[in-house]
């Protein structure tokens, strides 16, 4: 079973607070009560918790009175109960298991502890073995008979019972009663103490982090005043400088111009000279265009003769190979004609015909 909500119990505020910041952080839904009357007016009318903090010593009720209530109300009893104390003794987890209190918390928690104790808790839950409690919870009031006492009857049973007791116990009971409310007056004057210091020093705090906030909006304004000014005197020094520098090379770059235009302009002859290269130049150019178009008429009429000549030369190739073939059949038919006069010749000589 996982745990999701918790009850926390203490009358400290700074207890309160540390505790359930330590609950929060393992995803617990925390409510609080700073009294143990607070916590069960809270029982009442809320849905059970799955686990209460509950802190030992509280003025009214304390823890242990607390938690008796809680385990004798059935509807209440099967909460589990942690028990927050700054005093862990044997004789105290004795007690705590006597009224059914599942484990002890020591003050001040650990977040370690807490976690581990929690994951404990939710095992035990899901295996039922949760503590009960080991003596009755409910008191039965005696039936006491009622009967006709005077003043003085009364008076002689008092004495009569005070006398019964012994000195050492009477001193002992009221040693015990006055050290338990010396106590419980220490707890709520400390609870009371650390409570105002804590709103004291949360206040102090607050204006603190307040104070600073303004000193700190006030110094970077300040300063961002104090930069912006020192850019702007800084952009007007760099351009006067600028303004001045360039004025400066620009009368520099006219006065250097215009000497050279008086004391360095060119001469007649230096014109005439300039003129005659520029002439010779242009001759040269000249020369080497007509030279470059002779050539290159020169090789289109070298190219063109040769392609004249290979046409000449495959034509008279064709005409003679033309020529040889009409000349071929000639021949043949010539010879024919011979074979068949030789062939007549011979036939008449021979009488044939």
């Amino acid at each position: 079973m996982t745990i999701k909500s918790a009850l926390l119990v203490d009358d400290s505020k700074v207890a309160r607070f540390a505790l359930s910041k330590l609950l929060q952080k393992i995803d617990l839904n925390v409510s609080m009560a700073g009294s143990a009357e607070e916590a069960l007016d809270y029982l009442s009318s809320h849905a059970n918790p799955d686990v209460i903090f509950m802190d030992h010593l509280m003025p009214g009720m304390n823890g242990v009175e607390a938690t008796k209530a809680i385990k004798s109300n059935p509807d209440t009893a099967a909460i589990p109960i942690i028990m927050c104390t700054s005093k862990k003794s044997e004789e105290f987890s004795d007690e705590a298991k006597e009224y059914g209190i599942y484990n002890i918390l020591t003050k001040p928690p650990q977040p370690k502890g807490v976690s581990n104790l929690l994951e404990e808790l939710g095992q035990a839950v899901e295996r039922g073995e949760l503590p009960q409690p080991e003596i009755s919870l409910t008191t039965e009031t005696p039936v006491v008979e009622e009967t006709e006492i005077d003043g003085s009857q009364e008076q002689d049973m008092l004495n009569n019972s005070v006398a019964a007791l012994p000195t050492e116990m009477i001193e002992q009971v009221a040693r015990s009663a006055i050290k338990t409310n010396v106590n419980n007056r220490l707890h709520e004057l400390l609870s009371s103490l650390f409570d105002e210091q804590y709103d004291h020093l949360k206040r102090i705090l607050e204006e603190s982090k307040t104070e600073q906030s303004e000193r700190l909006n006030n110094t970077i304004e300040s300063f961002a005043t104090q930069i912006n000014d020192r850019t702007n005197a800084i952009k007007e020094e760099i351009a006067a400088e600028v303004s001045l520098f360039l004025s400066s090379q620009l009368a520099e770059l006219k006065t250097e111009i215009l000497s050279n235009q008086t004391t360095q302009g060119m001469s007649s002859e230096q014109m005439e000279e300039l003129k005659d290269h520029m002439t010779s130049v242009q001759s040269i150019d000249t020369e080497f265009w007509q030279t470059l178009q002779s050539e290159a008429i020169q090789q289109a009429h070298d190219i063109s003769r040769e392609t004249a000549e290979d046409i000449a030369q495959r034509t008279i190739d064709l005409y003679t190979q033309n020529q040889r073939s009409a000349t071929n059949k000639i021949y043949v038919v010539a010879l024919a004609a011979s074979i068949g006069v030789f062939s007549a010749g011979i036939a008449f000589l021979s009488g044939i015909l």
